[in-house]
């Protein structure tokens, strides 16, 4: 019986981008064309098969330990791109701000589709959806440096927004105006008071 089940639900992808260098800053620079390896997408600096852990993980791990790369990319849905800029009361955001590597558009609720949950083109790439990335102040600079008096509301209106962290499970190429079918893990809701 297979593990993960195909949905109805597609999305289009809207944006593409790289950080190319994110101790300079966490901007993206925008392609066309994505090329994924088992290492992420090429040029993407938070790529690498392992990662140093960081502030989300330090319930298990003490900071700069090595571990896998379950962050090699930041998937973001255009609708809860456009609520975010809504809520901070701008006309738009561009994903660049944001540190985005995918946007895409067609999945309502986004953020909160199930970790392990896959993204597939038509070609075959494939992501895993990790969890869900919290908002952070990072984004709040270039948004600022921008859009003067904007920056720090960019945290509190990404609640619940932010898209999700991904990683490549196969490789492949991924073309602005694709679509993406979801694929979504074929178990019920964790209940412990079940047992």
């Amino acid at each position: 019986m297979p593990a993960l089940i195909p949905t109805d639900h597609y999305a289009t992808i809207m944006w593409l981008g790289v950080v190319p260098d994110r101790a300079a800053a966490l901007q993206a620079e925008p392609r066309d064309v994505l090329k994924l390896t088992f290492s992420g997408p090429e040029g993407e600096d938070h790529g690498g098969l392992t990662r140093p852990s960081c502030s989300r993980v330090l319930s298990q791990y003490p900071r700069d330990t090595v571990i896998r790369n379950t962050r090699q990319m930041c998937v973001m849905s255009a609708e809860e791109i456009a609520a975010i800029a809504s809520k901070m009361g701008v006309e738009t955001l561009d994903p660049s701000y944001l540190g985005a590597t995918l946007v895409i558009e067609g999945i309502a609720d986004f953020t909160h589709v199930p970790p392990s949950a896959r993204l597939q083109a038509a070609s075959g790439a494939t992501i895993v959806i990790d969890m869900e990335n919290r908002p952070c102040v990072l984004p709040a600079r270039g948004i600022e440096d921008d859009m003067p008096g904007h920056g720090a509301a960019f945290k509190a209106a990404a609640k619940d927004r932010r898209g999700v962290t991904a990683w490549v499970e196969r490789e492949g190429t991924l073309t602005l105006g694709e679509r993406m079918r979801l694929h979504i893990p074929d178990q019920r809701p964790w209940a412990p008071a079940m047992i």
